[in-house]
């Protein structure tokens, strides 16, 4: 879908709200709602929303993982395990 023709003036939204609503959730869109000409919301369907929301976060993850290697913040899987075991079996006792 392109944005440029999901955009819509308040006004339009108003007067169609049902509409609007139901053609988003059938057709997962995103639209983009309008005021004096300037774009101020964007209007999504929340299954879009939420994938969206995940992927963020998988992508600041990545982020951080990227950082954490760069900057020397890394151990070995063996160690980890070994580490997780630890904290596990303290849990345990």
């Amino acid at each position: 879908m392109k944005y440029s023709q999901a955009i819509r003036a308040i006004s339009y939204l108003k007067a169609h709200a049902s509409e609007v609503i139901l053609n988003i959730t059938e057709n997962q869109e995103t639209m983009i709602v309008t005021q004096y000409g300037e774009a101020k919301v964007v209007v999504q369907d929340i299954h879009v929303f939420e994938q969206t929301q995940e992927s963020l976060a998988m992508l600041k993850l990545l982020a951080q993982s990227k950082i954490s290697l760069q900057q020397g913040k890394v151990k070995s899987a063996a160690k980890a395990f070994a580490d997780l075991g630890e904290r596990v079996g303290a849990e345990q006792s």
